[in-house]
């Protein structure tokens, strides 16, 4: 079959490349770090956020825990956001919770 001029056809099964991300440094406990709290706004998100914070602090005594809201499950965290999150927490959990 001939493809037509205007006719792009892509093949799904193409590589993507990319450059590795060094990891970050894992800390050895978790006591008084900060922890920020990422709803992504999906329905049952804060849910599963709230129930999990709740259970690391069984075990954890953290400085504190900050929750930050993103806009929309369907676009990116606005940058502000993400630098606020990075500048006010050692560590940060989110969820998707569909």
């Amino acid at each position: 079959m001939k493809n037509a001029p205007d006719l792009i056809i892509f093949d799904p099964r193409g590589v993507v490349e990319t450059e590795p991300l060094a990891l970050s440094e894992r800390p050895s406990t978790l006591d008084g770090l900060r922890l920020g709290v990422l709803d992504n706004t999906k329905w049952n998100a804060n849910r599963l956020l709230r129930k999990t914070v709740s259970k690391l602090q069984e075990e954890t005594s953290f400085a504190a825990v900050n929750y930050y809201r993103k806009e929309s499950f369907s676009k990116e965290a606005d940058p502000t956001l993400i630098a606020a999150i990075a500048a006010d927490n050692e560590i940060v959990v989110t969820a998707i919770g569909d």
